[in-house]
């Protein structure tokens, strides 16, 4: 498969069909096929050439939140009869993303010159998957671009959703955890010795545990340099290994799984996203065995990325969805009966959808009642962590005024 040469944004100047000056700009891979773009619209081009690049780039990025809000207003736009191209000039008008801006023109500029919507979203595989280019590809083919984007839209809507309960459930803990650490410190190293220091001249033994907070003191205020590199090393070295390592980001995503309660998290966050993808993608027409595969894909977690494939490969081999689901003891009793169901009754991808929509609410449900119980127990171990350094520094004083 020969690679695509990488595409250049061109400004031009010319002349329109009625013989206006107009200006603007589009994307191509070469002067020429800018020009020949400019043809196939009726500009005479007078000037073209490539766009200079800013000395200092600051674009903002494109979120996965802009691609369903894309998708959501291009299926709005189709059904309200708006042709396509002037439905894309319409949505980049209205971005407030110069960059998402930029990718919708570019978009534009291909469908304009004669290519398909999803043969050009393939052309920036960062911002359109496998899933989302084979979804408006088969809305492309059938005629109902409108009704597959409009399907498209919802799914990402609602993987996007679930998405961000599951950074809601794991942030929260993580914040608090990071503030408890950085007040600890500050308590260790600029309030403790300032206490020791005054212990220095009662001239009398410490209690116990008044010596083993000021020596911790004194060890962080030697060490504490050294232990923040560790923790930024060790933070960069895991997030470098979980993207190169596939070992390791096949055991980082084992483990998540055996986490309590943040395990049950995912693992109905992994159902939930199993069945909406099936659901969209047999909705749509895909071929069973192809719709596995882009679920193995969007699945999340190398654990069941590896037991959707061999679904995969024991469907092809004549096995009913129903039985190859069971043999990987990985998925749930509920999700089995609705499989049976729906392919007895050939109504599956109404049967995946509520089940997916059943697992989003349970992840819903799951991530408020962490965060309930986690605030008064995250409070209480900050009270005794502060409690327990301010008890240890009065300590002394309060001994040396009963002595008195």
């Amino acid at each position: 498969m020969a690679t695509a040469s990488k595409t250049q944004v061109f400004v031009w100047q010319g002349v329109d069909k009625q013989g206006r000056s107009t200006r603007g700009e589009l994307s191509a891979s070469s002067i020429a096929l800018a020009k020949a773009q400019l043809r196939k619209q009726g500009i005479a081009a007078k000037q073209v050439k490539r766009k200079p690049k800013p000395l200092f780039s600051s674009k903002k990025a494109i979120k996965p939140e802009d691609i369903a809000i894309f998708t959501r207003q291009m299926a709005t736009m189709l059904k309200a009869g708006v042709p396509l191209v002037q439905s894309f000039d319409i949505v980049a008008e209205g971005a407030s993303n110069p960059t998402l801006q930029d990718l919708v023109i570019e978009i534009k500029n291909d469908v304009a010159s004669g290519g398909g919507f999803a043969a050009a979203c393939a052309k920036h595989p960062k911002y359109f998957d496998d899933l989302f280019c084979s979804l408006v590809d088969s809305g492309e083919q059938s005629g109902t671009l409108e009704i597959m984007l409009d399907r498209v839209a919802t799914y990402k809507e609602k993987t996007e959703a679930l998405k961000k309960k599951i950074k809601k459930a794991l942030t929260y803990p993580i914040a608090v955890i990071v503030v408890a650490i950085i007040v600890t410190s500050i308590l260790l190293i600029k309030v403790v010795p300032t206490f020791a220091q005054t212990f220095e001249s009662f001239g009398s033994d410490l209690p116990a545990f008044t010596k083993f907070v000021v020596g911790l003191s004194e060890w962080a205020q030697a060490n504490w340099l050294i232990v923040l590199g560790i923790m930024i090393v060790a933070g960069f070295a895991f997030k470098q290994a979980r993207r190169r390592s596939k070992p390791f980001s096949d055991w980082v995503d084992k483990i998540t799984l055996k986490i309590p309660i943040i395990g049950d998290i995912v693992y109905n966050a992994v159902i939930a996203r199993f069945s909406r993808t099936l659901a969209t993608t047999f909705a749509a027409g895909v071929p069973l065995v192809d719709a596995l595969t882009s679920v193995a894909g969007a699945a999340g977690n190398a654990v069941y990325n590896k037991a959707i494939l061999q679904i995969r490969d024991d469907v092809t081999t004549g096995q009913t969805l129903t039985s190859s689901i069971r043999f990987t003891n990985l998925f749930p009793s509920m999700l089995l009966q609705m499989v049976s169901i729906g392919e007895e009754s050939g109504s599956l991808d109404e049967m995946l959808d509520k089940v997916a929509t059943h697992y989003e609410e349970a992840v819903d449900n799951a991530v408020d009642t962490l965060t309930s119980l986690l605030e008064p127990l995250i409070m209480s171990v900050l009270g005794v962590l502060v409690g327990g350094l301010m008890i240890a520094m009065y300590l002394p004083i309060f001994m040396l005024g009963s002595a008195i």
